[in-house]
């Protein structure tokens, strides 16, 4: 029975580095589209569904916070990392739909690296 434990603790956390790993990459493609943005038509098509894409991850960094936490019994702070995240993908899509790129762009540098230093952790 223990074993058993060991062996979904273990699932939860390399699903948790996924989704974690997910996100980053993600982000990172927010940041090139939003540059492709600047400078090519389709720019702002792109950007606008890996914006929806980058939400997602964030939406599954969650559920595997979570999972990993329900089987193993660990410490729940990745869930509230994983929360954390969430937040302010959600208000990175509030400004970028109100168009306000002075905010907008120094919180996606912020979340690149918050997200950068969450996988180096895991």
């Amino acid at each position: 029975m223990a074993t058993q434990m060991t062996v979904q603790a273990q699932r939860g956390t390399s699903f948790l580095r996924f989704a974690v790993a997910l996100q980053t990459l993600t982000i990172f493609l927010q940041a090139v589209s939003a540059g492709l943005l600047l400078t090519a038509s389709y720019g702002e098509t792109l950007h606008s569904v890996g914006a929806r894409v980058m939400y997602g991850a964030s939406m599954l960094y969650v559920l595997a916070a979570v999972l990993a936490w329900k089987p193993g019994g660990g410490s729940p702070r990745p869930i509230w990392y994983a929360s954390g995240f969430l937040a302010l993908a959600s208000l990175q899509v509030v400004l970028g739909i109100a168009h306000v790129p002075s905010v907008h762009l120094p919180l996606g540098v912020l979340m690149f690296g918050l997200s950068m230093l969450a996988l180096a952790r895991r």
